[in-house]
């Protein structure tokens, strides 16, 4: 089983990505941090080609970063719905004390992006409690 996790942090090792160590039991790796080019075609490949699909996410001014909404409005139009059938989806969404209505309109577009694309969607995780409690999902 392979997992790629999208990392929309700047930071690739800070709190985004330790939540991700902590549910994915310390396998993450480096990819598509250093953007000398697009990359767009990439990623997308490297999602068709995982059994599940992590993308986390630091809280940058109430929602999540404009690298991980950028990549998600990218697909619409250019990837046809259910392009990612049968894969598993699980978001990362870690801050300082972000507000429930930050979470829930997170949670949202993750979760319909998920539906689009034809993902299961398996939750989202805020904090290291919640990253195990998925773990044994994906």
């Amino acid at each position: 089983m392979s997992i790629l996790f999208i990392n929309g942090s700047p930071n690739k090792n800070g709190n985004t990505a330790e939540l991700a160590r902590t549910l994915m039991d310390g396998k993450v790796y480096g990819y598509g941090q250093n953007f000398e080019d697009d990359q767009f075609t990439e990623i997308v490949g490297q999602m068709k080609a995982a059994n599940t699909i992590v993308i986390g996410s630091p809280v940058y001014w109430h929602n999540m970063s404009g690298m991980v909404r950028n990549l998600i409005d990218r697909f619409y139009g250019p990837i046809p719905s259910g392009a990612l059938q049968g894969r598993k989806f699980v978001f990362l969404f870690q801050g300082a004390a972000p507000e429930s209505w930050m979470l829930e309109k997170a949670e949202y577009t993750m979760s319909r992006f998920a539906r689009m694309y034809g993902m299961t969607y398996v939750g989202m995780a805020t904090n290291g409690r919640e990253a195990k409690a998925l773990s044994g999902k994906i």
